[in-house]
């Protein structure tokens, strides 16, 4: 009998369903992302907040399960399907699975989980992050209301990586390229936060990626005067070191 910490989902997971999920596509979608689509009868009554995951039961370590958690591309209740967009970045247990899935693949899902979304009140809104934070920047803004000023700074791999954000906002979409450059470094994109054209009034920024880049880009947004209030951080991912088994970067990282 595995060992499973979230056997019964109480708690932070008290809101949460499980899922059994079935895979019904699985297509290359960049070099380095994959989409899944998934379904289960739940998800015809499913709901979630943009910018919100899945977390997959990916494998087994000994008795203890293996969890990685993927933000929701998308929701088609009226097909009870659910689009993962995953990016590949190493060889871990998470990446393993997406490679191999295949149609009628099955697969235990929890969710929705997260605590980031896009905050209403805000005049605009500044998403920052890593190919990794891709799928929660796009859709977040994707849920904006129509005319809101919006500005997105992405760092991925290179330009066979970038895709076509489809928003009712006012979007400015700025990539940066790696070109060969090891992800997970802050320089770049520190340095074009610093300099980013903000709109007028009081914003939010969204914070998604590597966790000493977020660490980062947290002390830039603090030097032009965002509250910590206006800052939404979260760290998916830290350079050199696997994810715990619950799918999130570990305590220490």
């Amino acid at each position: 009998m595995l060992d499973d910490p979230f056997a019964v989902l109480a708690g932070p997971l008290a809101g949460t369903s499980r899922l059994p999920l079935e895979v019904v596509g699985a297509e290359p979608l960049t070099p380095y992302m994959r989409r899944l689509q998934l379904t289960a009868p739940q998800l015809a009554s499913f709901s979630y907040a943009p910018g919100q995951d899945l977390m997959l039961l990916v494998g087994v370590d000994g008795n203890r399960p293996v969890r990685r958690r993927y933000t929701i591309r998308a929701l088609d209740r009226a097909s009870s399907a659910v689009t993962l967009d995953i990016v590949l970045h190493g060889d871990g247990p998470g990446e393993r699975w997406v490679r191999a899935a295949r149609q009628d693949d099955k697969i235990e899902g929890i969710g929705p989980r997260g605590k980031i979304t896009t905050a209403p009140q805000a005049d605009w809104h500044l998403f920052v992050g890593d190919e990794s934070a891709l799928p929660a920047i796009f859709r977040m803004a994707e849920s904006l209301p129509a005319g809101t000023p919006a500005r997105v700074l992405l760092e991925i791999p290179g330009p066979e990586d970038e895709q076509e954000l489809q928003a009712s906002a006012s979007t400015h979409v700025t990539w940066q390229h790696r070109d060969g450059r090891p992800a997970g470094q802050p320089g770049a994109l520190a340095a074009a936060a610093a300099e980013l054209l903000l709109p007028d009034g009081r914003g939010h920024a969204y914070l998604l990626g590597e966790a000493s880049v977020v660490a980062r880009l947290r002390e830039v947004l603090a030097a032009r005067g965002l509250e910590p209030g206006q800052v939404s951080p979260k760290a998916y991912w830290g350079r050199g070191r696997a994810n715990a088994s619950h799918g999130e970067p570990a305590r220490d990282a």
